[in-house]
């Protein structure tokens, strides 16, 4: 199956039974919303979740851009990745989450043709404030599907407060020989689906109360799907990545970690500027920054004569196609052109000043929110110069 296929098979799928499609959101989110960027496909829907009718009613699905930061570190292994799309189904106080895990289910199994022996089931075990989730439990256990319990694991939350409640995760076996041991003890096991009861509000203090309605809310990321299906061993060999990995392998011969982070990193900032983003040293800005800085120093350990201006326009289109955006591309080229510059004269007069820091021995607090402060060096930049010094 392709990606569209696999958009199609899932909208349908849910169509079916009576889900209307929902309009994709921008990666932005409202100056008031303590999350940057939208990072699932339940966020828009917060005001909802939380008991306001929707316009389109109660069952609603969607495709839907979104963005992890919290991911940053982890990109470079074969499955993370900081922008992606996600697949997402939602019950606003209709049916329950057995419910979702049948269809779920039945979707795997005869809509992406997924054999059973090939699913595991993690659910949320209980802590000291719920009880274990016995509902998706008896599901799991109904269909033949194994299942492991755990703990925070299998809690999702929107943030530090808000909407909240246990997930039911869906795993795939993607090794080479028969199943073995549990989606905790052998990362052959991938997660391709979860499904959250949206039943609880976070407070400030940390306590927990009923939604007015409980919701469920379900987030299949496309492009492992599309690595399970394919029988893959990495998100990058996906349709999605293809035009970058030959582009970035054709200019510069990076090794695969650096491959993938490059890739990943430089796709990402396509979508963060196609959504409105422009670079600068607070919020949304600072994001795209990073991702560019980090594309940049990882090209420049090797050879620092490495220039985005290198880079042609095919990977570039292809990926605001891919994720149906449109922005002039002469503009978003000169835009990178114009930060990789200002990296370049940071870099320049940060070795001096960071250098001279040094000389009075190691760098302490007051170091770095000195170099910050006056002379815009956020700390992660510091920190490799020192290291470079050294």
């Amino acid at each position: 199956m392709n990606p569209q296929t696999i958009i199609d098979t899932f909208m349908d799928f849910y169509r079916e039974r009576g889900h209307l499609l929902l309009p994709e959101s921008s990666l932005i989110r409202p100056s008031d919303d303590p999350v940057l960027f939208t990072s699932s496909g339940m966020h828009p829907l917060t005001p909802y979740l939380e008991g306001r009718p929707h316009p389109l009613g109660d069952r609603l699905v969607n495709v839907q851009r979104c963005l992890r930061t919290t991911d940053l570190d982890e990109v470079g292994d074969p499955t993370h990745l900081t922008v992606f799309q996600m697949l997402g189904s939602w019950s606003l106080g209709d049916y329950d989450g057995p419910q979702s895990l049948r269809w779920g289910y039945h979707l795997l199994r005869d809509g992406f043709g997924v054999n059973r022996d090939r699913l595991y089931a993690t659910v949320f075990g209980g802590d000291e404030q719920v009880g274990p989730d016995d509902g998706s439990l008896a599901v799991w256990q109904e269909l033949g599907v194994p299942v492991e319990l755990t703990g925070p694991e299998n809690w999702w939350s929107n943030g530090p407060t808000g909407p909240c409640g246990p997930d039911s995760e869906i795993f795939v076996w993607t090794g080479d020989t028969p199943p073995s041991g549990t989606p905790t003890t052998d990362d052959r096991w991938m997660e391709v689906w979860n499904h959250v009861q949206m039943r609880y509000h976070r407070h400030d203090d940390g306590r927990l109360t009923p939604l007015v309605q409980p919701n469920v809310d379900t987030g299949m990321g496309l492009e492992r799907m599309e690595m399970v299906l394919r029988g893959g061993r990495s998100v990058f060999e996906g349709e999605g990545f293809r035009p970058w990995v030959r582009t970035v392998t054709d200019l510069w011969r990076p090794d695969e970690q650096s491959l993938r982070r490059v890739c990943d990193h430089l796709r990402s900032s396509v979508v963060v500027v196609a959504d409105g983003v422009r670079p600068s040293n607070t919020r949304h800005g600072y994001v795209l920054r990073r991702l560019v800085r980090r594309v940049l120093t990882t090209l420049w350990r090797d050879d620092p004569t490495r220039t985005l201006s290198d880079l042609p326009t095919e990977p570039i289109t292809h990926t605001l196609d891919w994720f149906r955006l449109g922005v002039d591309v002469g503009e978003l080229r000169a835009l990178l052109r114009d930060e990789e510059r200002r990296f370049r004269e940071l870099l320049r007069r940060g070795r001096q000043v960071v250098a001279r820091q040094l000389s009075g021995g190691p760098l302490t607090e007051d170091d770095y929110r000195y170099l910050h402060d006056t002379h815009g060096l956020p700390r992660d930049l510091v920190e490799g110069l020192a290291a470079e010094a050294r």
